[in-house]
C-alpha cells in the first residue's frame, strides 16, 4: 500500500530550504513523494494566488520514489498546479512545511506553509502544515522528524474530516526535553505590528515590518502558545469554513 500511496509535499521557504529536506526524510517511508514546491522564499503569502504574471514550473530531479519540480508561484499556486497539470492522479496525503518558525496563533492567517495544507482540505485530501519554532535556515530538524512520522502514521490510520487541516507545530528544543504531543485550540491573540522607519542612499523613506504577538490568554493551558511554551509539541485541527456559527441567531435579529 505505501508503494501505491501517493504524497504531495510543499512548503514556503522554497525548494532548497533545510525545512523542505527534512519533512521529506520523514515522509518518504509512507509512499511516492510528488515534491512541488516555490522555487525561492514564499513566507507570509497566507492564501495567494499568482495572476498577473504567467504561472511556470520545472522538473528538478527524480529518483528513489521521488519526483522534484520547482515553482514560480506561491505555495497556494504549487498545490493548485500539482492537482491540475503535474500529477497523473490526486495525491493521498498533503504535506508542507516544515516551516521556519512557528505558525501558531495568529500567525496561522499569514502563513504560505498552512495555506496550502488548507487548500487541500477544501477539495477533501487529508493535509497537514508542519512548523519549527526556529527561523534560522540552519535550524536542527532532528526530533521534528520522528514527530512528523508518528503524527502521519496517525493520520493515515485514521483520515481527517473534509474541510480540516492539521496545524502542527514543533518546540525548538533538543527531543529529551520534548514532552509530549497536545491536541490544544488556537490562541486568541494578534500581531502588533511596528514599522522601523529608514532611508535609502537617495534619501527615500522606507518601512521594514517588525512586532510582536500579544497573546489575550497567557494562561489558558488548552492553547497552543501554552503548549509550545512548555516544550509540547502542538496540533490543532483548523477548519476552511470561518462561519461564526455561534453569532448566526443574534445577526438575524438584526433584521437586515
Amino acid at each position: 500500500m505505501e508503494k501505491e500511496r501517493l504524497i504531495l509535499i510543499t512548503n514556503d521557504d522554497g525548494i532548497h530550504a533545510k525545512g523542505l529536506k527534512a519533512l521529506i526524510k520523514a515522509v518518504e517511508p509512507f509512499g511516492n513523494l510528488a515534491i512541488v514546491a516555490p522555487d525561492g522564499p514564499n513566507s507570509g503569502m497566507s492564501h495567494a494566488i499568482t495572476v498577473k504574471v504567467p504561472l511556470r514550473y520545472k522538473f528538478f530531479q527524480n529518483g528513489n520514489s521521488k519526483t522534484y519540480y520547482s515553482c514560480n508561484g506561491t505555495p497556494v499556486d504549487c498545490i493548485k498546479i500539482a492537482m491540475t497539470v503535474i500529477l497523473e492522479k490526486k495525491p493521498d496525503l498533503i504535506v508542507s512545511g516544515i516551516n521556519h518558525g512557528s505558525n501558531s496563533a495568529a500567525s496561522i492567517f499569514y502563513s504560505g506553509t498552512m495555506a496550502a495544507a488548507m487548500e487541500g482540505s477544501m477539495i477533501g485530501i487529508p493535509s497537514i502544515g508542519f512548523s519549527l519554532t526556529n527561523h534560522s535556515h540552519k535550524a536542527d530538524f532532528t526530533a521534528a522528524i520522528k514527530i512528523i512520522s508518528t503524527i502521519i502514521e496517525k493520520t493515515i490510520q485514521n483520515g481527517l474530516p473534509h474541510g480540516v487541516a492539521l496545524n502542527v507545530n514543533i518546540p525548538d528544543v533538543d527531543k529529551n526535553k520534548i514532552k509530549g504531543i497536545k491536541i490544544c485550540r488556537q490562541t486568541k491573540g494578534y500581531w502588533q505590528e511596528e514599522f522601523d522607519k529608514r532611508t535609502d542612499p537617495s534619501r527615500g523613506d522606507y518601512y521594514w515590518l517588525a512586532g510582536k504577538f500579544i497573546n489575550l490568554e497567557p494562561d489558558a493551558q488548552d492553547t497552543d502558545e501554552w503548549a509550545l511554551k512548555n516544550n509540547y509539541v502542538s496540533v490543532v485541527p483548523v477548519p476552511v469554513d470561518l462561519t461564526a456559527y455561534s453569532f448566526l441567531n443574534k445577526l438575524k435579529k438584526w433584521n437586515l
